[in-house]
């Protein structure tokens, strides 16, 4: 087993260098690790992603250990399955958004040649600044010019993502470093280099900052793309060197929908950590989206259309006519209470808008989802089997109260699991209502 702070060691070089280059920084990280959690986990987050050490204290509180199975149908970026794979585990993640997939999937493994990553990156890297001086262009040295002929993003890929998130000449330097990875899409290093990308791409060289909603801050004219990629680059080079020679056990990440576990083995599941998506009108798949489109992931309307059916159903604009999730919630009074509560109100506001419409359908369809899933779950726990949820109570629609955790329990236990309690994470003050909300984790078990 090898732990964060034994991972910590041999980091301070790097953060010398990371000092002495001052990458742009303009966007800021709402997610800051502590430094002994930073190695793989600051790859590529969420912004508020649950933090590490929140798995660390589950998996000493269900006693797990090296023979035992941790699966995370919701893994985002990976926070949970690289613990439990840092604490000797067999490691298991669903997802269905395909960026955060991949960084799941990047995150965890660990097998890549570190010297490769970097002497490959670095050719790479070389052959973008020479196409780039022949432009009439130094990515070392941003100044404002205008320049002709720059590479941009088809009409339809412009529609998808916020309007002024990248400027124009960060884009087209972006792209032609792109174009030229992409050649090497299926070499061994090719997924942590486009990891890397994304990552000094939202951080570093767009326009975007998180509070924690996605928006655009004041645009750019230019930023170096080539050297805060290779920043990325290093940061990923020193966390594989730091495991080299080390043996971990094998970790799986699918892109799949958590409501349907036929891809999991049966009966191989020990545990269960995770942080599903909270019923609170916040499109996930908007927090990914320059990444995910300039990088190729999402190409269509249709395609993002295509990632939204495979979420559970947490907002109005994930939501399509022939939904009916909420068939699994039909006899659970609270949630139809709920859901009456919020269109009375939508009602008395006088709030008619085709989005405002659907909250009262959104909030049984969340939960009807999470039932689905819940159901499905059981066919993959072992007997025993205990469980954590991390979820929040939300307001957001039109401030009606939304108790998650304990109607999770409830659904939960109408399913089969025994609930062993709800434990009290953190408290953060509603915006609307100036009520204090809570996020609680959910202990589940499976008796079998």
């Amino acid at each position: 087993m090898v732990t964060p702070t034994q991972l910590k060691m041999g980091f301070a070089n790097l953060e010398e260098i990371q000092e002495i280059k001052k990458p742009e920084l303009s966007n800021g990280r709402a997610n800051k690790l502590d430094p002994q959690d930073r190695a793989f986990h600051d790859w590529y987050r969420f912004v508020l992603s649950f933090p590490p050490h929140l798995v660390r204290d589950y998996i000493k509180k269900f006693e797990l250990n090296s023979k035992s199975v941790v699966l995370d149908p919701f893994c985002g970026t990976g926070t949970t399955l690289i613990e439990a794979k840092l604490a000797g585990m067999k490691v298991v993640g669903l997802e269905g958004n395909p960026f955060p997939h991949l960084a799941s999937a990047v995150k965890t493994d660990w097998d890549l040649d570190a010297d490769i990553l970097s002497s490959r990156t670095r050719q790479i890297a070389d052959e973008a600044i020479k196409i780039l001086e022949a432009q009439g262009i130094d990515d070392n040295f941003p100044f404002e010019k205008e320049h002709q002929n720059l590479k941009s993003l088809s009409p339809d890929a412009e529609k998808l993502i916020l309007s002024n998130s990248i400027s124009p000449l960060p884009l087209h330097k972006t792209l032609v470093l792109f174009e030229i990875l992409k050649q090497f899409e299926n070499e061994p290093f090719y997924r942590h280099a486009l990891l890397a990308l994304g990552n000094a791409l939202v951080y570093k060289i767009s326009n975007l900052h998180f509070g924690p909603e996605v928006g655009v801050k004041s645009p750019k004219f230019d930023v170096p793309v080539i050297s805060n990629w290779l920043l990325e680059i290093d940061k990923m080079v020193n966390d594989l060197r730091q495991v080299k020679g080390l043996s971990f056990p094998k970790s799986e990440v699918h892109l799949a929908d958590a409501r349907s576990l036929d891809i999991v083995e049966p009966n191989s599941v020990n545990a269960v950590i995770t942080s599903p998506p909270y019923p609170n009108e916040k499109d996930y798949t908007r927090t990914t989206r320059l990444e995910s489109v300039l990088l190729g992931f999402i190409n269509t309307k249709e395609e993002l259309r295509e990632l939204k059916r495979r979420l559970i159903r947490s907002n109005t604009r994930g939501i399509y006519k022939s939904d009916d999730d909420d068939k699994w919630v039909a006899e659970f009074p609270e949630i139809q209470r709920i859901a009456e509560a919020i269109e009375k109100r939508r009602i008395e506001l006088g709030k008619d808008s085709g989005f405002e419409r659907m909250y009262a359908r959104a909030a049984k369809l969340y939960f009807g989802g999470m039932a689905q899933h819940l159901s499905e779950l059981r066919k993959v726990l072992r007997p025993g089997a205990q469980l954590a949820y991390v979820v929040g109570d939300q307001a957001s629609y039109l401030r009606v109260m939304i108790r998650t955790g304990q109607i999770l329990g409830d659904i939960a236990k109408s399913l089969g699991y025994e609930l062993a309690g709800i434990d009290l994470f953190r408290t953060r003050l509603a915006t609307a209502t100036k009520e204090q909300l809570r996020e609680e984790v959910v202990i589940l078990r499976w008796r079998g």
